[in-house]
């Protein structure tokens, strides 16, 4: 049986849905939704960086409640290097970034998580040069050389900012990084959004895809930066179809998480339409979402 004819699993990005609502709030609307798994957010916040020091309750809980709901937290989205870079100049921020990283690879592991996205900036509020570049590549080895001790992978997300917008660079990266615990989780918003020929991008880096974020964006243009968050799926410039055509022709059988941020009471029917639309698309050329 060919691997596009199985059914994709599909999971939702945390965010999607308001941060006020309980871990069982939560599981249970991604659950009654229609979702797989939840991807789940440390980023650049103290309450969310926070997670990365849960005792055993808070995750023997949350394992529970995984369970409770049959819905597992399939992956992890680990921006808060945004604020921590490997690539600073600062010593003491490559420190935090290492711990960080060292935090939540123990986390992923007692949860169950298999795949941490890793935001592909070498510096984000600093300015890059050469050297940052090389402390990223630096660090990217010493992160690999954990995830392989704990078995969970490392995929670095294709960004919305110049310096890693496309997996042909990631390809370039990944000769730096060998480790098969080190590859791609491309977000076709942000290729899109950059103007890359999307389906030959997945086309190129088949062999290193893991995971991949659904989200639609506007393109960068004369005079418009782009608008790389926020939109509804259906609202951008994102080729869907043609996307899930190419993803058919590579036989691609990892998973999907939509990608979308909850701000205001219409969370949930935006949602709903995004799913819809996506499976829509994907049906009309065959692939199983």
């Amino acid at each position: 049986m060919n691997n596009h004819t199985l059914k994709s699993r599909i999971g939702l990005y945390e965010k999607a849905m308001p941060a006020t609502l309980s871990w069982e709030d939560r599981l249970r609307e991604a659950k009654s939704l229609g979702f797989d798994f939840v991807e789940i957010s440390v980023d650049e916040t103290d309450a969310r960086q926070q997670r990365l020091d849960w005792g055993d309750d808070e995750i023997d809980q949350l394992r529970q409640l995984c369970f409770q709901y049959d819905i597992p937290l399939q992956s992890m989205c680990l921006s808060a290097h945004r604020k921590y870079p490997f690539g600073s100049e600062h010593p003491q921020v490559r420190e935090k970034a290492r711990e960080i990283m060292e935090k939540a690879i123990k986390l992923a592991y007692r949860l169950g998580i298999r795949t941490i996205q890793l935001a592909g900036y070498d510096v984000y509020y600093e300015s890059q040069s050469v050297q940052t570049h090389q402390r990223f590549i630096e660090g990217m080895r010493w992160a690999a050389k954990l995830a392989e001790r704990a078995g969970v992978m490392l995929a670095v997300e294709i960004m919305d900012t110049p310096y890693l917008n496309s997996l042909s660079k990631f390809e370039v990266l990944k000769r730096e990084v060998p480790s098969p615990y080190f590859m791609a989780y491309p977000d076709v918003g942000n290729i899109t959004g950059w103007n890359h020929d999307v389906c030959t991008e997945l086309k190129l880096a088949r062999d290193h895809l893991v995971q991949i974020h659904l989200k639609d964006t506007l393109k960068v243009k004369h005079g418009f930066s782009g608008k790389f968050r926020d939109l509804v799926i259906g609202e951008g410039e994102v080729d869907f179809p043609a996307i899930f055509t190419a993803l058919k022709e590579i036989h691609y059988g990892a998973p999907f998480v939509i990608e979308m941020w909850a701000h205001d009471e219409h969370w949930r029917d935006n949602i709903i339409t995004a799913k819809q639309r996506l499976t829509e698309m994907a049906h009309s050329v065959g692939f199983e979402l």
